[in-house]
């Protein structure tokens, strides 16, 4: 495990896990899709983060200064009886949406594109097939889409891993349905623990 060391490793991988997240950065607010693409340590680990929804949220603890309700039981109180953890306590999750993109820079160099040879999470709460993570190369054609085992309320875990650096960017569906306050019949939402990918590599 490389961490949030800001410079590029021959070798490893890296780790998110949510819970480090300052108070400030998780719910109700939204996480900086670059939070985890800085140029510092322990936060330079060349992850970015986006969704076409209204931004991507990290669950709030249990002694959150705003009272917030623990795994997202802000958006439905059904939540934190649906969703357990990986490694408690934060949990992660598009707002707005059911997607997520994951792009990659060298790790302390965020605005130098990078490769990777694999990535696997920890998702909560898959009831049906339709989460999935599509992975795409450096001239955005397909390698691929791949679902995720379902575990209603428990945990799956899903990892790709590719013979050489050929990942430019990660597509993960969670559910077939944004998190939200009705969620009944054929929905089915899941969130997110830990991220595991290998260490960023040059394009070139």
């Amino acid at each position: 495990d490389n961490g949030g060391v800001p410079e590029r490793g021959f070798t490893g991988r890296r780790e998110v896990n949510w819970d480090a997240v300052p108070d400030e950065n998780s719910a109700p607010g939204f996480l900086a899709p670059d939070f985890f693409n800085a140029r510092t340590e322990p936060r330079a680990r060349g992850l970015r983060l986006t969704t076409p929804g209204a931004g991507v949220q990290v669950s709030a603890d249990a002694d959150n200064p705003t009272g917030t309700a623990v795994r997202f039981g802000h958006i439905n109180p059904s939540y934190p009886a649906e969703f357990q953890t990986f490694s408690a306590e934060r949990l992660f999750s598009p707002i707005g949406s059911n997607i997520v993109d994951i792009t990659f820079s060298i790790p302390g160099a965020p605005d130098v594109p990078a490769l990777v040879r694999g990535f696997g999470a920890v998702y909560t709460d898959v009831d049906e097939t339709a989460g999935s993570f599509e992975f795409f190369a450096e001239d955005d054609v397909s390698l691929g889409k791949f679902f995720v085992p379902t575990n209603d309320k428990g945990l799956s875990f899903l990892g790709v891993l590719f013979d050489n650096p050929v990942v430019k960017r990660i597509r993960v569906q969670y559910g077939n349905s944004a998190l939200g306050p009705n969620d009944q019949g054929e929905v089915d939402v899941a969130v997110m623990d830990d991220f595991i990918y290998a260490e960023p590599q040059p394009e070139d």
